[in-house]
């Protein structure tokens, strides 16, 4: 027999540690999928396209909460941003520019990662180490008053080799630290580890994920 969407939700919740939460990837899904696990209690989604989560938004209840967990373009802010709870692929500093001037716009403040590219494919998006030291170095994110960063996000490589991928885990969580100690210190709203896939998920667990992104291990294939 067939497993449901509600019986998917439900065992990935059963494997989650304390203090982990789940965002379900809805990308691609139907929203009586989205229906299905809002209506089992689920409600944090991911979405990775400005449009259709613009009709989604507008078809289920106002109290799910979006993430955007796609590659956004600089144009696409102001669409997102009246209704938006996280941008987790923040890339540059001139998307958090823009960030802040839509959602100021609208009087809100809108909580964001910093996505970081650890991964070895020259594919993912995402700030080095480096790149994501100079940009907070840099200090321009203090003054916004609209914007929030309040963790991390990553992508492990898409390898069947568990080792590397706890070593990508592991270097993304000690980034984490280093970042929190010099930038973050006080701010106890700096606190998110987005890492782990439907895939890999138990492996991010074991490194400090708070959130995981598992799309597939409850819609099912796309």
């Amino acid at each position: 027999m067939a497993t449901t969407v509600t019986d998917n939700l439900n065992h990935v919740r059963s494997t989650l540690l304390p203090g982990v939460q789940l965002v379900a990837v809805s990308k691609y899904h139907p929203v009586s999928q989205i229906a299905e696990a809002y209506a089992a209690g689920q409600r944090r989604f991911g979405e990775s396209h400005e449009q259709e989560l613009r009709l989604k938004h507008t078809e289920l209840p106002d109290d799910i909460e979006w993430h955007f967990i796609g590659h956004l373009q600089t144009n696409k802010v102001k669409l997102i941003v009246p209704y938006i709870s996280m941008i987790e692929t923040v890339d540059s500093l001139r998307l958090l520019n823009e960030i802040e001037r839509q959602a100021a716009r609208v009087d809100r403040t809108i909580k964001v990662l910093l996505e970081l590219h650890l991964a070895q494919e020259e594919t993912k998006y995402g700030l080095t180490p480096d790149d994501c030291r100079a940009l907070l170095a840099n200090g321009e994110w203090r003054q916004m008053e609209h914007v929030k960063i309040c963790g991390l996000m990553m992508m492990a490589s898409n390898v069947d080799d568990n080792e590397q991928i706890e070593r990508e885990f592991q270097q993304a969580s000690d980034f984490f630290d280093e970042v929190k100690r010099d930038f973050f210190a006080h701010d106890d709203y700096f606190c998110e580890r987005s890492w782990g896939m439907s895939a890999d998920y138990p492996l991010a667990m074991r490194h400090g994920s708070t959130l995981v992104r598992v799309g597939t291990a409850i819609f099912g294939e796309r």
